[in-house]
């Protein structure tokens, strides 16, 4: 049987399944081939000279690598002229990036973090490019509040892995699929099919420097998983960190796990450590559609109204029975 490339998927489910339209079709495979393109970038490291500082912050205040600035100017020019697109928001700008006049406007608004986890990018470690889609709200021009919709409106969400193998991981809101990156023949093939993450685990993620500012629920629940066997739960969890988002999430898609970056003291005056808009939705679509969840402590992720563009949440997703019972922590 031939393989099953990302084109002929897209096709399929346009054509015979009627999962999404043309242009939404379009816009994956748009957003697919700039994906290549960085992985391209990021494979040549020093031999074209992209490691290392920017000299620039981004709208976060946070130091840009020049390939985050590299990633971010390839998905925009990509992306801008095909007619599938009313708007895009980067977490490396401020305001949303308008589509110029000499295009044609589509009915689409991309949302994308270009780079997650570039601060590994100099070691060698595993990176990403996460994206999601909404529709414009018809009659409103594509400006920040056409974007503020909450992530259970998603359309279309995915990420990029760029390791060993660059993976692109992607759900339509029915199943999530991953296709490989073929290097020979520049193109992406489908290598697993309805992806589901296991209900139990016994591995977790978490940044352990942060202890001593969380909220006693989230100590409760680490300290019964660091307590093993001798503890409440009566068997032994490995803890997994690798500081690179999309990294840490796709180890749980692959194998199981619960990955927390939860409210504590220092985070608190911002609202959490990830962005809603360009992490924490599009993630938890992809988690939720492999049968996991995804939750802020308190609330579903997807049901959160965005107030802005950049705004940042508490996230814990992964294993479903493990998510569950770390909220109902919170809720005691």
């Amino acid at each position: 049987m031939a393989q099953m490339t990302l084109s002929r998927f897209l096709i399929e489910e346009q054509r015979d399944k009627n999962v999404i339209s043309h242009d939404l079709r379009l816009l994956i495979e748009v957003v697919s081939r700039a994906c290549k393109a960085i992985s391209i970038a990021i494979g040549k490291g020093s031999l074209a000279g992209v490691l290392g500082s920017a000299g620039s912050d981004n709208i976060q205040g946070e130091v840009q690598k020049k390939l985050d600035v590299i990633s971010n100017e390839i998905l925009l020019d990509a992306n801008e002229w095909g007619g599938h697109l009313a708007g895009m928001a980067s977490e490396e700008m401020e305001l949303p990036h308008v589509i110029p006049n000499r295009y044609p406007k589509g009915e689409y608004l991309l949302l994308f973090d270009p780079l997650d986890g570039s601060s590994n990018i100099d070691v060698n470690v595993s990176v990403g490019t996460i994206f999601s889609v909404l529709q414009c709200p018809e009659g409103m021009e594509p400006g920040e509040q056409a974007f503020l919709q909450p992530g259970a409106r998603q359309v279309c969400a995915g990420y990029a892995v760029y390791g060993p193998t660059t993976l692109l991981v992607l759900t339509l809101g029915d199943g999530v699929n991953v296709f490989t990156l073929d290097r020979e023949y520049g193109r992406f093939v489908m290598t697993q099919e309805n992806v589901r993450i296991p209900e139990d685990t016994r591995e977790f993620a978490i940044n352990a420097s942060n202890a001593r500012y969380w909220e006693p629920p989230v100590k409760r629940y680490v300290d019964e998983m660091l307590a093993g066997k001798d503890g409440p739960r009566g068997e032994d969890f490995n803890m997994r960190w690798v500081a690179s988002m999309v990294a840490d999430v796709h180890r749980i898609l692959s194998r199981g796990g619960i990955f927390m970056y939860p409210i504590d003291s220092k985070t608190r005056a911002q609202g959490g450590k990830l962005r809603i808009m360009y992490e924490a939705n599009p993630m938890a679509f992809i988690v939720e559609q492999a049968g996991g969840a995804a939750t802020d402590g308190r609330r579903r992720i997807l049901d959160i109204q965005p107030e802005k563009l950049h705004q940042r949440v508490p996230v814990i997703l992964g294993s479903k029975n493990e998510v569950e019972r770390l909220a109902s922590y919170h809720a005691a």
